[in-house]
């Protein structure tokens, strides 16, 4: 990116004080500690808002949401109380602030090529969110969230965000993406955030009644994964893209549906079976391996009673689909989206308490030896659906797909369907693209 600048760094704070407290994690918030980055995109503002008028809005909104999200202008400490809680982490909300950052470059947003997928490029966009010597520091010592606001030498405009994920889930980034565009156009809140997570709190003692296999640790198959799995640094390899199209999709619908084994099947349970199966053969898992796929599910209306609107934090728990790989190879697609559906309709309130608890009496994970991998339907999330003062959003993506995970996008908006994005070798990323487009 041509001549990219830093205009300034400044911290934003809460407009008004807040009441200093601390807020409960949950264990479901501290099974998420890292950072998350994403990027939306703008077209030159199509009102009289000139880039300084931009960041006057985007200084001022900010302000103003951190009174109801407080917690996010605050910082991890350990619970005041040692005695039992193994100094687990908490959030003070100290009103300390969040970071923003405002740049410049004279490369024109085309200079991108196609904006809805993850690339190398996007990490410019997010240059000036890291704290110098990051990585030797404390994350009791670092910001929550962080935003870097840059404009293009077209005058197209991106927003990265930063965030620590223990805070918050996709859909309260939704909501709280929601609220940001609202305040900047002048309205009020559209979702009054309650960010309190003891509906979540584990029970004394834990009472574990269900085997928690979405909680064991990834069989580590390269160097990349181990890094990944045990918090060290690692290389970026560019993840590579799959378009699924609409056509196809249609197709996969169809086979799961075929001999009336199912009553119904989604775009996520099609998919996301298909992905299973065919990564299993592209990566060549042994075959007495067993091979674990994740997938988010959202558990807000699935506790008893059920989580309060607007909660602002994690509420995310994942399912599971689990198999050997020789079991894999011989599954018809029926049977892999009933597997696929097992694992989400598994997640009542019963099982959820379960995973709480196993959490709090299994700090860390659980035990090696088993592939895993995510798959994270962000086709789903909505994230580029606010609109803000200065316009529409072009789309929002992640800025990279990291190991272990697999991404559904949405596909490009001539076309639709949806771009499967994953981190693997060239040869497995072939064979992968090959089944599922063709098998």
């Amino acid at each position: 990116m041509e001549n990219l600048e830093l205009v300034e760094k400044v911290v934003i704070t809460p407009d008004r004080p807040t009441e200093r407290r601390r807020l409960f994690l949950s264990n479901i918030d501290l099974n998420l500690r890292g950072y998350q980055e994403s990027v939306c995109f703008f077209c030159p503002p199509t009102s009289q808002l000139t880039f300084p008028d931009v960041k006057k809005a985007v200084y001022s909104a900010l302000g103003s949401l951190l009174v109801p999200y407080d917690f996010l202008a605050g910082r991890l400490v350990r619970a005041l109380q040692e005695g039992g809680s193994r100094g687990r982490l908490e959030i003070d909300c100290n009103g300390a602030g969040i970071v923003v950052a405002v740049a410049t470059t004279e490369s024109e947003l085309n200079w991108l090529g196609e904006l809805n997928e993850p690339k190398p490029e996007y990490r410019q966009l997010t240059a000036f969110l890291f704290e110098e010597g990051e990585e030797e520091m404390d994350i009791t010592d670092l910001p929550l969230l962080y935003f870097q606001l840059t404009q293009f030498g077209c005058g197209s405009l991106a927003i990265a965000i930063r965030y620590n994920h223990c805070t918050v889930d996709g859909l309260t980034v939704h909501d709280f993406l929601t609220n940001f565009a609202a305040v900047t156009r002048g309205d009020s809140l559209v979702i009054e955030p309650n960010p309190d997570r003891t509906i979540f709190r584990a029970r004394d003692p834990p009472v574990i009644n269900h085997p928690h296999f979405e909680f064991s640790k990834a069989v580590m198959t390269d160097d990349i994964s181990a890094r990944v799995a045990t918090g060290r640094p690692c290389p970026t390899r560019p993840a590579s893209i799959i378009h699924l199209p609409p056509e196809r999709i249609a197709i996969l619908k169809i086979a799961a549906l075929r001999g009336g084994k199912l009553k119904a099947c989604t775009v996520f349970h099609a998919v996301a079976a298909k992905i299973w199966k065919a990564r299993t053969t592209a990566l060549r898992i042994p075959c007495d391996r067993h091979s674990t796929m994740l997938f988010p599910v959202d558990i807000r209306k699935r506790l008893v009673p059920e989580v309060p609107a607007g909660f602002a934090g994690n509420a995310i728990i994942p399912g599971y689909a689990r198999a050997t790989a020789e079991e894999l190879i011989d599954l018809d697609e029926p049977e892999l989206v009933r597997r696929v559906q097992e694992g989400i309709e598994r997640l009542d309130d019963g099982y959820v308490r379960s995973a709480i608890d196993w959490l709090e009496a299994n700090p860390g994970g659980g035990h090696w030896g088993e592939d895993r991998f995510s798959v994270v339907a962000m086709f789903r999330l909505g994230l580029e659906e606010p609109e803000f003062a200065w316009g529409k959003q072009i789309c929002n993506v992640p800025v990279e797909v990291k190991p272990g995970l697999v991404a559904l996008l949405p596909g490009p908006r001539e076309g639709g369907g949806i771009n499967v994005w994953v981190d693997m070798d060239a040869d497995q990323v072939e064979e992968l693209r090959r089944i599922l487009l063709n098998d």
